[in-house]
């Protein structure tokens, strides 16, 4: 069996607490899974999957969606673990992209759908809606968050992935990279500012 399908026919368990130092090395195991070690893939897994979920629920808003959507992440992370470089970014936020990416896809699918169902319904003598012109249009926003993301430091990057992917707070931030929360604001401020400018628009979060 394929280990990426591990437990995920359900929702996955809250994960164990723990200090920094009982905390699994997260791209220990995603450069053993890398290398097909199925054992440290059910590590990272078990270590990860109710943060992965989490994500993918708030995004999607559907318990059984969240759960297609975090089973199609671990299947890419199994297949693509190699890809992942600690230089530019940490383990977490890299899976937090990954899921984010997917479920953000699922949505968007879905939206189009239904647009295209109400167009037909509503008409049947207009073009049908040229989802062609939106995949592009999307495609194009993206390339542009990703350029602009790609111009943060790392630390500015994992903060943002965690902070504005994940949903978590300064404060879970500082706990997640192990940082003082006053120092996770500051990256997290400063990055946005540095995003703000590349993207040419405005905004601000609230704790």
């Amino acid at each position: 069996m394929d280990p990426s399908a591990r437990h995920l026919g359900a929702v996955p368990e809250p994960e164990a607490g723990g200090s920094a130092a009982s905390r699994p090395d997260l791209g220990g195991l995603l450069r053993s899974s890398a290398r097909g070690d199925e054992a440290a893939f059910a590590q990272l897994y078990d270590a990860t999957s109710s943060r992965i979920y989490g994500l993918a629920l708030r995004v999607v808003r559907d318990p059984a969606q969240a759960q297609e959507v975090t089973q199609e992440a671990y299947l890419e992370v199994w297949k693509s673990a190699s890809r992942f470089d600690q230089a530019k970014g940490s383990a977490i936020s890299w899976l937090m992209t990954i899921v984010h990416r997917k479920a953000v896809d699922r949505v968007r699918s879905a939206e189009a759908s239904s647009r295209r169902d109400t167009t037909y319904h509503d008409t049947t003598n207009q073009v049908e809606h040229d989802s062609t012109a939106d995949a592009v249009e999307t495609r194009m926003e993206a390339r542009r968050v990703r350029s602009a993301l790609a111009g943060l430091t790392v630390v500015q990057r994992e903060a943002i992935a965690l902070a504005y992917y994940g949903g978590y707070t300064h404060t879970e931030v500082a706990s997640m990279l192990d940082l003082p929360v006053g120092t996770a604001k500051t990256r997290i401020r400063d990055g946005l500012i540095r995003l703000r400018d590349a993207l040419g628009v405005g905004g601000e979060r609230h704790e």
